[in-house]
């Protein structure tokens, strides 16, 4: 009997809309494509002079890139679902039939270009002013927190060490080894305007300064941040901005909240709980819904260059169906 492959048994014709595919398509939507290319374009390779084969779309690359990023995909990974995934191709603009499809070694040669650019900052400049004109970024106050990202611990590579930017810090009563993501949200929308990574045992209090835009009026963060507002760099840098840290819980606890003024510092702490718990918004989408529980690559650097990525696509994701509504009524 002979062996039929899917693409003869029609599976190609089926129309079930799947998740993944809705995915994508709201996000082939939403992405500023023709912005991100020009920021791109300029610093991409050219064709040559004396023939040979042309280099891959700027647009192709960057799709692939961020299904890279949406997917939890390794480079090796990326050209394998390149072949075996004709949704990925046909979201990338390939096509099956042409002599060749990008391999790791291009796909890991595009996001060096934009790591030695620093385009990934700008790729998260560019989404946000985008997402600013369309009145979806208010930039009034700012939520800091950060997250802690787990790396290898393991010393059975090739160095026989483990990453030296990376560092193991205790949480509760558990140890992790990893790097920190640290961000500043706007307490409105709860979009990332700024991102920042260091090693796991960073104290949080050390980044505030550079979360912040610069902009806002007010920010929240929880009691980790306490005593930031007398750090040298917020008095020189932010000397104006209202800081409003939670109590600690031991504190809060203590309070007689049967009195008029402890059920109103009470009500006021929980006030403060609620715009903090927005910065919980976009870790969440990063580690749960793309997958990231784990740093990729060796080095603080082209981390922090993927975390930028990471939560421009995530901005893009949780306004989407706000974008997409916008898109209809105009």
């Amino acid at each position: 009997m002979k062996q039929m492959s899917l693409g003869e048994r029609g599976f190609e014709r089926k129309t079930k809309r799947t998740r993944k595919r809705e995915f994508l398509d709201e996000m082939n939507l939403v992405v500023p494509w023709a912005e991100l290319v020009s920021l791109i374009a300029p610093h991409a390779p050219q064709p040559g002079t004396k023939g040979g084969r042309p280099p891959f779309a700027v647009e192709t690359m960057l799709r692939i890139h961020f299904l890279q990023q949406w997917f939890n995909l390794s480079d090796p990974a990326m050209e394998e679902a390149l072949y075996d995934t004709p949704m990925f191709r046909e979201f990338a603009g390939l096509d099956i039939g042409e002599d060749h499809l990008p391999d790791e070694s291009t796909i890991l040669r595009f996001r060096h270009l934009l790591e030695a650019h620093q385009l990934s900052i700008q790729i998260l400049a560019t989404v946000n002013a985008t997402l600013s004109a369309k009145g979806l970024l208010l930039r009034e106050g700012t939520v800091v927190d950060a997250t802690l990202i787990a790396a290898p611990s393991s010393t059975k590579n090739s160095r026989s060490e483990r990453d030296p930017e990376m560092h193991q810090t205790r949480k509760g009563n558990q140890w992790y080894f990893g790097m920190k993501a640290h961000a500043g949200v706007d307490a409105d929308s709860g979009l990332v305007h700024t991102v920042t990574a260091t090693a796991a045992n960073a104290h949080d209090i050390t980044q505030a300064h550079a979360l912040l835009h610069g902009q806002e009026s007010d920010v929240f963060a929880d009691s980790g941040y306490r005593g930031v507002q007398k750090r040298e760099e917020i008095l020189t840098r932010h000397p104006d901005v209202n800081w409003h840290i939670a109590m600690m819980p031991g504190k809060r606890k203590a309070l007689k909240k049967d009195t008029a003024m402890g059920a109103m510092l009470d009500k006021l702490e929980q006030t403060k709980a609620r715009i903090r718990a927005k910065v919980e918004h976009p870790f969440r989408v990063i580690k749960r819904q793309f997958g990231y529980a784990k740093v990729k690559y060796r080095g603080l650097a082209k981390n922090t260059a993927n975390l930028l990525t990471l939560f421009a696509l995530s901005n893009l994701w949780m306004v989407r169906k706000r974008l997409l509504n916008m898109g209809t009524q105009g």
